[in-house]
């Protein structure tokens, strides 16, 4: 009986509740006296009141009754400690979130108090307090929907004259805290996605449509920040620090774009239309497309690398018809239109006194264009196609820079130019008429739209869908390219020189003879090819017939030119490991160009995979090296193979054309040792009739006795070293293997018994050297070539070493060129 004295207090009971709010009512002035006690019971009504709910609703009755939201309101007009404030937002944003009742939530909502707190002048310098009052907020916007949202705005005959949540929380939106801004997208989002009529206009109506025209405003700031941290890694290596920088800063501007496109998806009348303006005139035209003619000569303007990738970047997420067609339509359009006058004059090669103290206006479509900056480039664009000098007569066009870049631009701008075709073709908002300007509609929809003319009685369909030359041809669907075209003139104030009714065969081919000038040129690292290949399969996924005799012979040139490249491998340090890294390559390129999408996404602009990436932590006479010139020259050569099977039309196989092993031959130094087809492991047996006594010290002071040997077997070799048993003479037992290609064997030229030899590890570590060199910096001592040097007791056993092996590499080579003789040759 007497252990219900010592029985708890059941705190979540009415009358706990009805103590605690008369303790509050009591209150005249919060002071350090009662504060902790006003914060208790804040704390406590929110935990009463979430229980209330679930469990009573006498608890949320007496709440109302005793109208305790507004004893919240008096007890936060006479207090000035910032901590009573942070716990009553608090106890708010419990309350709203975890209440589930929806007269709760109405209640909780209507007499303004709600409004009151969010207008309430708090001291928003407390990083604390802020923090509290955003999410007070945006727990408010989690319970919206088209009922309580009413309740939260004032009208005035019929319309919406204020709307304090939005207001205040759009304040905000541009905080340098990365949680607040994202706090207060995911409460804008919560009221866009609400759909109210009467919100949406307010929403969408002068001054507050502002904030869309701001958000384009700060994506921009990081566009050009993120500028900043790319441009110095065009010309040295990306150390981790900046490559962490820039990810940090590719996340950022994704993010944002993630952002504006949740907008856009909400269907708030007008909103899309203003986000791409906004767009249009304070980032695309202004700055990214005269970046793709403009070298940079400070740190203000976009570099060609940012800009494509940027344009990726946009039309990848920002899925808005208008903006995708408008801006494919002004890469038709001459690099003058998009410049200051200063700077269209000087392109055209003259300028005047007046012109160098003309300004831009900071609203204007030519924003942030400082033309005393900028200089223009317009790299030359090499193409052996003779329909062009026909058909094409714009030089200065922005679709000629990006072909431009395919043919002599360096690997990043290879990449971003391929990036940005490949990013329209699979836009699904583009319309066909602009990707056939462009010259990059797919040759199945290229026919299928003209066999649809032919059918439907169009001349000029059955015309170009049975005509063999097609440059002087003309193309009446050109309807929806010319809306955008005339809309650039006047909306956008964009004047193109483009003729509606021009041949999109010349453009296409200008793009295929680019793409297979690309296949030929050397410098270009061999993802980068990949990735022009990609975008050959996607234009002519099924034919050969768009391959000219040029075509088809600079194809053959330059696999001529890889199959004497991968010769040299053929006897290079990784000979055993080059079939396997073959038959791996062809099935992963296959796979890549076949896919209906690229391999990579577009932060890859960024961080291209150069040829010579970690010449900086790899010697450049070490095995390493050579291994990662044989992975490229492997990659390059498997692109080329299969591009010479397509280009004649054959379909490509699964598995490259690469002769089986030879039978283990009955007279050879690994037959006389004993060994078999498998090859040499530790402790293996051996017979030692071939093999040379020498000495090899791997310790200091440490030397050792063995036998040495060196032995072949089909494509793979090995250098052994074994000691010999005392007992049985002439056999001994394998205490070191070591690989037999790569050694390099040179005899010192002092001490004419010693042999030097380079031993490289067996298996080429290719996932690590295919990184950023900057991921190796902390491996380094790890991909250094061991050194042996082996003491012989005469010139004759040491020369004799050297024969061995050399004969060995010798087989072993001779084996490898047997078994790659289908694959290279020329007309396989």
């Amino acid at each position: 009986m007497w252990f219900s004295f010592w029985r708890p207090r059941d705190r979540f009971t009415l009358d706990e509740l009805r103590n605690l709010v008369d303790q509050l009512m009591k209150i005249q002035v919060v002071n350090d006296v009662n504060k902790a006690f006003v914060i208790e019971a804040l704390r406590s009504i929110a935990e009463l009141i979430t229980y209330g709910d679930q469990h009573d609703l006498n608890f949320f009755e007496f709440f109302m009754e005793k109208q305790v939201m507004g004893e919240f309101v008096r007890i936060l007009k006479i207090n000035k400690s910032v901590i009573v404030s942070v716990q009553l937002l608090q106890t708010m944003s419990i309350m709203i979130q975890n209440l589930k009742s929806d007269h709760s939530i109405y209640y909780l909502f209507s007499n303004e108090h709600i409004n009151f707190l969010i207008t309430y002048p708090f001291d928003f310098r407390n990083e604390e307090l802020l923090s509290y009052y955003i999410s007070f907020l945006r727990a408010i916007s989690g319970k919206l929907n088209k009922n309580t949202i009413s309740l939260l705005v004032k009208t005035e005959k019929e319309e919406i004259v204020a709307f304090p949540l939005y207001v205040e929380a759009i304040r905000f939106a541009f905080h340098e805290e990365g949680m607040i801004r994202t706090a207060v997208r995911a409460l804008t989002l919560n009221i866009y996605h609400v759909g109210d009529i009467y919100v949406n206009k307010y929403i969408a109506t002068t001054p507050h449509d502002n904030y869309f025209l701001n958000l384009v405003k700060f994506f921009r700031e990081h566009c050009i920040s993120l500028n900043g941290l790319v441009s110095p890694t065009t010309e040295s290596q990306v150390g981790p620090e900046s490559s962490s920088k820039v990810l940090s800063a590719v996340d950022e501007i994704e993010d944002n774009l993630y952002y504006l496109s949740d907008v856009v998806s909400a269907g708030i009348p007008d909103v899309g239309t203003l986000i791409t303006d906004s767009m249009l005139k304070l980032l695309i035209f202004p700055m990214l497309l005269p970046a793709l003619r403009i070298e940079v000569s400070d740190g203000k303007k976009l570099s060609s690398v940012t800009s494509l990738y940027l344009l990726c970047c946009i039309l990848r997420i920002l899925k808005i018809k208008d903006l995708a067609n408008t801006v494919a339509a002004a890469l038709i359009c001459s690099v003058e239109s998009f410049l200051p006058n200063i700077e269209a004059k000087r392109l055209n090669g003259f300028t005047t006194d007046h012109d160098e103290e003309s300004h831009v206006d900071d609203e204007k479509p030519s924003e942030n264009l400082d033309s005393s900056s900028m200089k223009v480039s317009i790299p030359s664009l090499s193409t052996s196609s003779s329909a062009q000098h026909n058909c094409w007569h714009s030089a200065s066009v922005l679709r000629d820079a990006l072909i431009s870049y395919i043919t002599s631009g360096d690997d990043m701008q290879v990449v971003g130019s391929l990036s940005v075709l490949a990013t329209f073709l699979q836009t699904k908002e583009l319309n066909e008429s602009m990707l056939d300007a462009l010259g990059i509609l797919p040759q199945r929809k290229q026919h299928k739209k003209l066999l649809l003319k032919a059918l439907v009685g169009e001349d000029t369909g059955e015309e170009q869908l049975f005509a063999s030359e097609n440059c002087i041809s003309k193309d009446g669907s050109d309807g929806e390219l010319n809306i955008y075209l005339q809309r650039l003139k006047d909306q956008y104030e964009v004047s193109c020189s483009y003729e509606v009714g021009e041949s999109p065969h010349v453009h296409r081919r200008l793009v295929l003879d680019a793409l297979i000038g690309l296949f030929c040129r050397t410098s270009i690292s061999a993802d980068a090819l990949w990735d022009g290949g990609w975008l050959l399969r996607q234009l002519l996924p099924y034919s050969e017939t768009e391959f000219n005799t040029h075509h088809l012979q600079s194809l053959k040139d330059s696999f001529t030119k890889r199959c004497n490249q991968l010769a040299e491998e053929q006897r290079g340090s990784w000979p055993d490991l080059l079939i396997q890294v073959l038959c791996d390559e062809w099935r992963k390129c296959k796979r890549a160009i076949e896919a209906s999408s690229p391999r990579k996404e577009p932060k890859s602009i960024l961080f291209p995979k150069k040829k010579s990436s970690s010449s900086d932590v790899i010697p450049v006479e070490s095995s390493f090296a050579a291994g990662e010139t044989m992975y490229e020259r492997v990659k390059v050569f498997v692109l080329l193979h299969q591009l010479q099977i397509f280009s004649s039309g054959r379909p490509l196989p699964d598995q490259p054309p690469i002769l089986p092993p030879a039978d283990f031959p009955e007279v050879s130094r690994a037959k006389s040792a004993g060994l078999n087809i498998i090859g040499p492991k530790l402790s293996t047996e051996l017979r030692l009739d071939d093999a040379v006594p020498c000495r090899i010290a791997f310790e200091r002071g440490k030397e050792r006795h063995f036998s040495f040997l060196a032995v072949s077997i089909g494509i793979s070799g090995w250098i052994l070293l074994a000691e010999e048993w005392p007992q049985k003479p002439n056999y001994g037992t394998v205490r070191v293997v070591a690989p037999l290609a790569g050694c390099n064997p040179k005899i010192d030229e002092r001490h004419a018994r010693w042999l030097h030899l380079r031993i490289r590890p067996s298996t080429l570590p290719l996932s690590e050297t295919a990184k950023n060199a900057a991921s190796l910096k902390l491996k380094s001592k790890s991909l250094v070539d061991g050194r042996w040097t082996l003491a012989f007791k005469d010139e004759a056993s040491c020369k004799s070493a050297l024969t061995m092996i050399q004969e060995e590499i010798d087989l072993q080579s001779k084996e490898v060129e047997r078994r790659l003789k289908p694959l290279l040759s020329v007309e396989s």
